[in-house]
């Protein structure tokens, strides 16, 4: 397994465990983002995503790395729009410690985003020259 695996998976599991602890602490901040959709609901289906991707990301497919590249070099967005809200350019989109914690997941996905770019640069998808 690669650094770049490593460091994805790592963020999927940091993202699922706080996701966890949103929905024990404040299921309410669920309803911002998912009304109509029960959070325990929401959490299995993101759960389930977080799953599916580990898989792929563990198996080396190469659509999964460029489809969690893009979404991770779009973590850019989520930090500017986290700074618009804190700025009163935009309306929060709920508690200032929820926006403050969707502005730094921006940040760990752009960082891990340009890493993704390096290492394909160096080595290949997922960080690798050669094989399977």
């Amino acid at each position: 397994m690669t650094g770049i695996q490593l460091a994805v998976l790592a963020f999927f599991a940091t993202v699922w465990v706080a996701l966890g602890v949103i929905l024990l602490a404040a299921p309410d901040v669920y309803g911002l983002t998912a009304s109509a959709v029960p959070p325990i609901a929401f959490f299995a289906a993101i759960s389930l995503l977080i799953a599916f991707a580990a898989i792929g990301i563990v198996r080396r497919w190469r659509w999964v790395f460029w489809l969690i590249l893009v979404a991770f070099l779009a973590g850019a967005l989520r930090i500017v729009a986290s700074g618009l809200e804190f700025a009163g350019q935009l309306p929060l989109d709920g508690p200032q410690w929820y926006v403050a914690l969707q502005g730094a997941i921006g940040v760990a996905q752009l960082a891990i985003g340009i890493a993704m770019v390096q290492g394909y640069r160096r080595a290949g998808i997922w960080g690798r020259v050669s094989g399977p």
